[in-house]
């Protein structure tokens, strides 16, 4: 087939921007017909006179969000996508830093660590006195218990062009942390039901989950993200779920299975599915995945994010999206408690981003970030025969798989006789007896310089040949 895809080349939109929405709306519109074929990139590039990187970026972003699929020898086919589902009316993970070196500890690749040498300190210096400026007294009073206005009306602003987050600035809630805003849901929906979480997670987020009084229900996952028909039996009435980049294994959720999950969400009279948006910002490869919370039309879907991976850790400021009738329940059952992040952090965070200090940083560090995971993927490549290499193409830590069978313990062992630590996935699982993947550890990157990522790389090929 021919596809007459509308190209303005004058827009501020890359190209491969217009063909990926073009071919994303026809496909959501039912233009584009399941199992309909679409003509190859070297034939698409030809029809539309744009090169063919730019038509293959296009297809990998709408392969990357379960838009099409790609067969050996055959092609590109648009996936079975049932019609999206609308419900009626409603009724960082956020991550420390790394942990310290041990003294023998030459190289440390935790996935916990982020570079705080590219920390914008000058503008931060900058914007801190400007908040501080003339006495400014109100800077050290409480304010709103949900946040500041300006704030959340900026926060909003950007998830809606950067994630195509639907919401207003009453809906938004900021506090210090994940930790703190999953205690502040516990106030709002009651922990008197079952809450699924994917296994293997985000241990953190399990931890207070389990401390808030939640009957935690551990659900397995396919290579698409959590198992709806396990999460169905689970009994479980809330999803704590990582779509964009689920945390450890680096699965992105494709568009059909985001749509089961809205589904059960519907299906059930006060069920919701908790979205944390940990570190979506960093995808190497086509841009990031959009967030479930935008294909919620039955307002189901709570929307979690965090600074502390896109800026630092100690920036404590986490926000929450809650669908509209949950902010009457949130101010009836807790909208007493004050702010837990001071007006003078909100405003400074608040000119970070009107400013533009934010786009820019981020476009800064996802050079950075990149650079380093290709320097690792290219240290790694020796090690191909003895490992499979996953979650290459999105945040900040690398998945490797033995291939020998050799033990988790063992790798880990033969590492830190090396002075290198690497980490075991298992951790990352609420039940340790249904760890079912091979041995597996994690590599992170970010703290690391260049230099240390091909050492550690040398190291490891040298400890595991």
């Amino acid at each position: 087939m021919e596809l007459l895809i509308p190209l303005d080349l004058k827009a501020k939109t890359a190209l491969y921007e217009q063909i990926y929405a073009y071919i994303r709306r026809e496909i959501r519109n039912g233009s584009l017909k399941a199992e309909e074929r679409l003509p190859s990139t070297r034939v698409l590039a030809e029809n539309l006179k744009v090169s063919r990187s730019t038509t293959q970026m296009a297809y990998d972003q709408l392969l990357a969000e379960g838009y099409l699929v790609s067969r050996p020898y055959r092609g590109y086919f648009v996936s079975r996508i049932e019609e999206l589902v609308e419900g009626g009316q409603p009724g960082e993970p956020e991550m420390a830093t790394s942990e310290p070196k041990g003294p023998d500890c030459r190289i440390d690749f935790s996935p916990r660590g982020i570079d705080l040498d590219s920390f914008p300190y000058n503008i931060w210096r900058k914007l801190s006195r400007n908040t501080l400026v003339d006495d400014n007294k109100e800077m050290f009073s409480t304010g709103n218990p949900q946040g500041e206005l300006s704030l959340r009306t900026a926060v909003g602003e950007y998830l809606h062009s950067a994630r195509g987050v639907d919401c207003s600035p009453d809906q938004i809630l900021i506090g210090a942390g994940s930790e703190y805003l999953l205690m502040l849901l516990a106030q709002i929906l009651g922990t008197d039901m079952g809450i699924a979480m994917e296994n293997p997670t985000y241990k953190q987020a399990y931890r207070v989950l389990k401390g808030e009084g939640y009957h935690v229900v551990p659900v397995g996952m396919d290579r698409y993200g959590m198992d709806v028909e396990r999460l169905q039996a689970s009994g479980a009435m809330i999803a704590y779920v990582m779509p964009s980049h689920q945390y450890p294994t680096g699965i992105v959720m494709p568009v059909k299975r985001r749509q089961e999950l809205l589904a059960w969400a519907y299906s059930g009279q006060g069920r919701y599915l908790i979205e944390d948006d940990y570190d979506s910002e960093f995808r190497y490869k086509g841009k990031p995945i959009p967030a479930l919370q935008g294909m919620d039309r039955g307002g189901r879907v709570i929307y979690m994010g965090t600074f502390s991976k896109s800026i630092a850790p100690a920036i404590r400021v986490g926000f929450m999206v809650l669908p509209e009738h949950l902010v009457k329940v949130y101010r009836e059952k807790a909208g007493f408690y004050a702010s837990t992040v001071s007006r003078i952090d909100q405003n400074i965070l608040y000119q970070f981003i009107t400013q533009g200090h934010y786009e820019r940083h981020l476009n800064r560090m996802r050079a950075v970030y990149k650079a380093k995971h290709d320097v690792l993927l290219n240290g790694l490549r020796k090690l191909e025969d003895r490992f499979v290499i996953r979650g290459e193409y999105a945040g900040l830590h690398v998945l490797l798989t033995c291939r020998w069978g050799g033990s988790e313990q063992q790798l880990t062992e033969q590492a830190a006789a090396a002075r290198v630590k690497v980490y075991g996935m298992s951790d990352c699982f609420i039940h340790s007896e249904q760890n079912i993947y091979p041995s597996t550890v994690m590599l992170g990157y970010a703290k690391l310089s260049e230099a240390e990522i091909e050492k550690g790389a040398r190291l490891l090929d040298q400890a595991w040949s």
